[in-house]
């Protein structure tokens, strides 16, 4: 949340504040500034600007800005790993098969809409070379003033981990803006395993979302994601 000029993040599990505060002083780009720590409070300076978008709503920001995003996060992955592992792969990919049946069974989507985004998101079953990863880079913890990147919030699911989910993360809901995004990031990038990632995300959220009184079928977000992909 903010307060004035203060982003405050509340979070039980210090292990977690832990890593997001060790990461935030190693990452080479750039990431707020570290007022004081009371568990569970993380008080952090307020970035300037504004994020770059928000899932579900267009985003207002330049495509030089979202290239400025791209040419971040580029910077992040050629940066030494640190030494802790992020999220396992195994993690972020063993509840797919069980989200699949409970969005079929429930009838929250339709059985073919989930079977080919389950047949996409093998993309990401691949050998792939650890990177420093952000973990979490949703387009809302990216800051921008102008084309400007002025700063990355959330790092607590940072760690080693693949490059292409950041991507995939940062571009979910905006794929009109991946271009733009890569154009800064550069090469080495496959963009189908950046949409199977996409199909993962969406797939492995929508059961929380809805069990948390959110709505993954508003327009922009997950089912919408899920649709694209047909």
């Amino acid at each position: 949340m903010r307060v004035g000029e203060v982003f405050l993040k509340i979070d039980a599990d210090q292990a977690r504040t832990d890593v997001e505060v060790e990461a935030m002083t190693i990452a080479p780009i750039p990431a707020p500034e570290i007022l004081w720590r009371e568990p569970p409070v993380l008080a952090l300076a307020a970035l300037p600007g504004r994020a770059l978008g928000r899932l579900g709503e267009p985003s207002t920001a330049s495509a030089a800005a979202w290239s400025a995003a791209g040419a971040t996060l580029r910077m992040l992955h050629y940066a030494p790993p640190p030494p802790w592992p992020g999220a396992s792969f195994n993690e972020k990919t063993s509840s797919l098969d069980s989200e699949c049946a409970w969005l079929v069974v429930n009838d929250v989507l339709p059985a073919d809409l989930v079977s080919r985004n389950r047949q996409v998101a093998e993309a990401v079953l691949r050998p792939w070379t650890p990177v420093f990863m952000h973990g979490d880079l949703q387009v809302s913890h990216v800051f921008v003033d102008g084309d400007r990147i002025t700063g990355v919030l959330d790092w607590s699911e940072a760690g080693q981990g693949d490059a292409m989910y950041d991507l995939a993360t940062l571009t979910l809901g905006h794929p009109e803006h991946l271009s733009d995004v890569l154009a800064g990031y550069g090469s080495d990038v496959d963009v189908e395993v950046i949409r199977a990632w996409w199909s993962v995300r969406s797939l492995t959220a929508i059961r929380w979302l809805v069990e948390h009184g959110f709505d993954p079928s508003s327009p922009g977000c997950e089912v919408d994601v899920l649709r694209s992909q047909l």
